[in-house]
Formats: structure tokens, sequence, C-alpha cells
């Protein structure tokens, strides 16, 4: 008969139930970890929002039916030790099935991220309906920003009343999670990137403060399409300030008069408003709109001509003039092109 000491059993039985018990706790581990949560979705599209906790996201997740066992979800969040790590954000799951894998594309992923283009010559609300359909902004609200003195005040810049002007078009990435206030401070940010020292000397030259000088470059993009004619636009109405003439720009009226882009008529020019150049002398107290990069730089430089006046040709080009003689010849030109147009247009709607 085999002599086994009793405490060689009881250490292989002890040895076997923590083996057990190991085994057991692993396999309960990867159950949890690597649970199936039959997510439907290839690629679904994911808001956490600022300040939520694990409990909120998995609920956030049933509801988007992300998940269906809430309780795997929030039992494998804290075996990762994950369950404060998830953040803010909007993010693209992606073949997302197991616990593990949502939990990781959720703590590693990348936000989505949307490009953005602003366009030169665009007004604050012009701007605030591009990032209300490309970010989901709140229209309003970016609009009410851009008038909101006290955060203008946070952004060290020459106003203080509203942000036109210095909203600087570009092409830019955001994150889909962004707010109203980030948005603007990139876009303000930018601007004060491109303002660099060398347009500061040329600033200092031709004797406009800061303010003025934005607001020329926004009169000067709502003058000219083509960018061979902005130091000459520019050359104009730096003249025109230095002879004491009214600047007498149709920007300035169409920012005052409601609805989009029309002919003026002579009652629009009279209309009170300190934008108006055609009451009016010198430049108006704002920008009238945001101004890109070539404006900016024509405003600092114009072109060294005597040119007073100018009118549109009809072609996106302009005819410039020294003296109102000139100018008037130069009107009546246009004014057939004009009459011409509309003759060619109502034939064709007869034929």
């Amino acid at each position: 008969m085999l002599n086994i000491p009793l405490i060689n059993c009881r250490s292989f039985y002890r040895g076997v139930a923590l083996l057990t018990l190991m085994i057991a706790v692993i396999t309960s581990y990867c159950m949890i970890v690597f649970w199936h949560q039959e997510n439907p979705y290839n690629r679904v599209r994911v808001e956490v929002p600022e300040g939520a906790g694990l409990s909120s996201i998995s609920n956030l997740l049933v509801d988007q039916k992300i998940i269906r066992n809430q309780k795997s979800f929030l039992l494998a969040a804290r075996f990762l030790g994950q369950e404060r790590n998830i953040p803010a954000g909007i993010f693209s799951l992606r073949n997302a099935e197991s616990n593990y894998s949502i939990i990781q594309q959720l703590i590693q992923g990348v936000p989505n991220v949307v490009s953005v283009t602003i366009i030169e010559g665009l007004t604050i609300p012009d701007i605030a309906a591009e990032f209300a359909t490309t970010l989901g902004l709140d229209q309003d609200k970016f609009i009410a920003l851009c008038h909101d003195s006290a955060f203008i005040k946070t952004l060290n810049l020459p106003v203080n009343t509203n942000l036109e002007g210095f909203l600087y078009p570009e092409t830019y990435r955001f994150f889909e999670s962004q707010n109203e206030n980030e948005v603007i401070i990139r876009l303000v940010d930018e601007y004060k990137k491109d303002f660099s020292e060398l347009m500061k000397e040329s600033q200092t030259k031709i004797g406009l403060s800061e303010l003025e000088v934005i607001t020329m470059a926004s009169i000067i993009e709502g003058e000219v399409i083509y960018d061979e004619e902005r130091l000459i636009v520019s050359a104009v109405y730096h003249n025109r300030l230095k002879k004491r003439m009214r600047l007498q720009a149709d920007p300035t009226i169409q920012y005052i008069i409601d609805g989009p882009p029309r002919r003026l008529l002579t009652r629009d020019l009279e209309l009170k408003s300190p934008y108006n150049t055609y009451r009016n002398y010198g430049l108006p107290i704002g920008p009238i709109n945001n101004p890109g990069r070539q404006s900016i730089l024509a405003a600092l430089n114009p072109a060294e001509v005597d040119y007073l006046y100018f009118v549109a040709k009809g072609d996106g080009f302009h005819t410039f003039s020294r003296t109102q003689k000139e100018h008037n010849r130069a009107k009546r030109q246009f004014q057939r092109v004009r009459w011409n147009v509309a003759r060619e247009r109502r034939k064709n709607n007869q034929g």
C-alpha cells in the first residue's frame, strides 16, 4: 500500500483549486471583455458629450443599438481599467462588434475631422450659416458670440463691437465636436498669424490703423473679382481719402440693405448709416465682410496711380479714370453694354 503524506495531498488539491479558479477568472474575463455585442453596423457615428461618465456612455450606445448587453460593457470597461478614459468627441466606429473593440476605438480613435472652406468676402451671418451646415453649429449662437463684447475683449483685437473682418478666409480642418467658441477663436488666430510684421510696417507707412486697413480691404474684396485689379482699386480709395472725397463704394451700400446683392437704386444711396460711403466722408466704422489675404495686402500696398474713379465693364473688370469727365464717359459705355444685354435677353425670351 502506497504511503502518500497527507500534506502533499492537501497541497495538490489546493493547487488544483487555485488553477481551476484562475481558469474560471480568465474565462470570465475573456467572455466579458470580448463579449459579442451584435453591433449591426459596419460603420457608425458616435458622439460622446463633454463630461459624460461611463454609465451615460453605455446608455448612449444602447440607444444607438451598438451594444445589447450593457452590463457586460460596463464590466469590460472596468476590467480594462478604462472606465474614466473615454474622451468626449465624435467618432466613427468600424466593425466594432466586441466590448474590447468598441472601447479601444473610443479611446484610441481620432475624432471625425471635417474640412471647411471659408471663401473671401463672406459676412458673419454667411460664415455662421456655413458652419451650421458643415459642423452643425448653432447659427444664432455663432452670430451672438461675434457680437459679444466680453468675448471679443478676450481675443485682443482692435474692435469691441463685432468680429466682422477678422474671421479669416481659409480652408480649415475641425473636429466635429468643436463648439462655436473654439471655431471663432481658430479663425481669429489664423488672421493674427497672417497679419505679419511686414503688413504692420506697411500699415504704418500708409497711415491707417489696423481696423482701417481691414475695413479698406473689405471694400476692395467687395469690389474686385480679379487679383490684378486689387492694387488699382486700393489706389482709387486711398487717393479719394487723401483728397477728402467720399469713397462712394457700392459694397458699403449692399452691406446695409436687406437681402442678396442687387442693382442699387438712388434711394439706397441716401440711407442713413455709418456704413454709407455715399453720404459720409472717410472709411465706414468697420469692415463690411471678411477679406482675404490678397485684399489685405492690396489695402496696405496701393498701386502708384492717380485714378479717382472706376466703373464696371460688365465682364468682371473695370474702367479706371482720373477725371469726372472720363468717368462719365465710361459710365455711358457701361450703360450701353447693359442695354444691349437687356435687349438680347428680351429677344431670346420672345423667341
